[in-house]
């Protein structure tokens, strides 16, 4: 599979909007739309970036560079934020988006909530929804986008065939590394994910921020919904304790809601604001610390 030029900027994106017009359009398309066999179209992606983003992400998510993430951001202490402050501030990465949609983050965080309360759910469900991509906001502190979108991985181990585009992990330092290119690297058999370092991402980053306020399975979902080789081509089993395995069954709950959550009609926030006033106020405290 052939690779694009380096970007030297290390941009492949222009906008994080046009990474998630990438992922709703052509990796994870609207039911029915396309058959199962075309999903995540790595072969013949919609725009050229993505083998870049890819090379990009594959090459610098190293385990030293994920140890030095963790110790950066997960004590916390960039901002003190409302969840609508964190929403606003989320907000202004899609200033320029996309002329065939007039949705923000507010509405696209709206639609997955709203899909989930419909068919039923528990509210911890619903809030997981709305919360689930406000890790994003790693952007809007400096960080490039191959360190906050895309499928996630454990780092300091074997690179999974089925991560998507393994071929650029021959250039990751850690592939050429004794201690991590193994089948277990730096880890045991069955210690658990909880016991792994994942790339670093919007994912494991709101993990962080939310999980004191969030009940196991939405912890779960938060945390591993772009861990697409675990959750979809069942690799990395042989790291998860039972309890991960009970919980997988609660990512891929998650996982439709993730994806087809468009809907025509946009929600309307001054009718949804009291619910989510009650919502949020049961689960979350007057501020969190990012």
């Amino acid at each position: 599979m052939s690779t694009t030029q380096s970007n030297p900027t290390n941009q492949p994106l222009d906008h994080l909007h046009d990474w998630e017009e990438f992922v709703e359009g052509q990796l994870y398309p609207e039911p029915n739309k396309k058959q199962k066999k075309d999903y995540r179209n790595y072969d013949n992606p919609a725009r050229d970036t993505v083998r870049e983003f890819y090379r990009l992400n594959h090459i610098n998510q190293t385990y030293d560079f994920v140890r030095q993430k963790e110790a950066e951001f997960l004590p916390l202490r960039k901002r003190e934020m409302t969840i609508y402050e964190a929403v606003e501030f989320l907000n202004t990465l899609v200033d320029d988006s996309d002329p065939d949609t007039d949705l923000d983050q507010l509405q696209h965080l709206l639609q997955t909530s709203e899909a989930i309360r419909r068919d039923g759910h528990e509210d911890w469900f619903v809030l997981t929804g709305f919360l689930h991509d406000l890790g994003k906001v790693l952007c809007l502190f400096g960080e490039p986008q191959w360190a906050v979108v895309g499928d996630t991985f454990p780092v300091g181990c074997r690179h999974s065939d089925k991560v998507v585009y393994p071929e650029f992990f021959s250039d990751n330092a850690d592939s050429k590394d004794a201690r991590y290119n193994t089948r277990l690297g730096v880890y045991e058999e069955g210690c658990g994910l909880k016991n792994i370092h994942m790339s670093w991402g919007h994912d494991e980053y709101l993990y962080f921020v939310t999980k004191d306020y969030l009940p196991e399975p939405a912890q779960y979902m938060v945390r591993y919904h772009s861990f697409y080789a675990w959750h979809r081509e069942n690799e990395y089993d042989h790291l998860c304790d039972q309890r991960d395995r009970e919980m997988l069954y609660w990512v891929r709950k998650f996982n439709p809601y993730d994806l087809y959550s468009k809907v025509p009609v946009k929600p309307n926030w001054n009718d949804l604001k009291p619910y989510y006033d009650k919502l949020f106020a049961k689960y979350l405290p007057a501020k969190i610390a990012f």
